[in-house]
């Protein structure tokens, strides 16, 4: 399975960080390639986004679960694709520093499968490490333009 992990240091308090991941509306938004995303109950939603892995680029739709909310230090969630054959699972993390200083971890696992399966988890390996670290970065960028 394809799978990235990427760290950054957030300018601001833990309690900040879990603020915002705690809601999906506001990191939804973040995703690369961003279309829409649907609410579908407290921890299930629906993402469609356009998806560029070197020479193939497609609409992906997807169904988000989240699988575990650990306040104020984590969010755990799966990956179902729903146009495309394909599972997953990432997490945020978060660990305070200092009172102003939180180092939040991204991570994106994903596998395709079906008759293209090879392929395109041979592209997934390259792109996702890239994908990742952009959700990542937006993320800690946007709860610091909040402080």
């Amino acid at each position: 399975m394809p799978s990235y992990t990427y760290e950054v240091k957030v300018s601001a308090p833990i309690h900040s960080v879990w603020s915002f991941v705690n809601d999906i509306n506001n990191w939804a938004p973040l995703v690369p390639g961003y279309i829409e995303h649907e609410i579908l109950d407290d921890k299930a939603s629906t993402w469609k986004f356009k998806a560029d892995m070197g020479i193939i680029k497609k609409k992906v739709h997807l169904r988000v679960d989240i699988m575990n909310w650990t306040e104020p230090s984590e969010v755990t969630f799966n990956l179902t694709g729903i146009n495309e054959k394909f599972s997953g699972e990432g997490y945020f993390k978060a660990r305070q520093l200092q009172n102003s200083q939180t180092i939040m971890t991204g991570c994106l696992s994903i596998t395709a499968e079906g008759t293209m399966a090879k392929m395109v988890n041979s592209m997934l390996k390259t792109s996702l490490p890239e994908m990742t670290m952009e959700l990542t970065e937006a993320v800690a960028k946007k709860i610091e333009e909040m402080q």
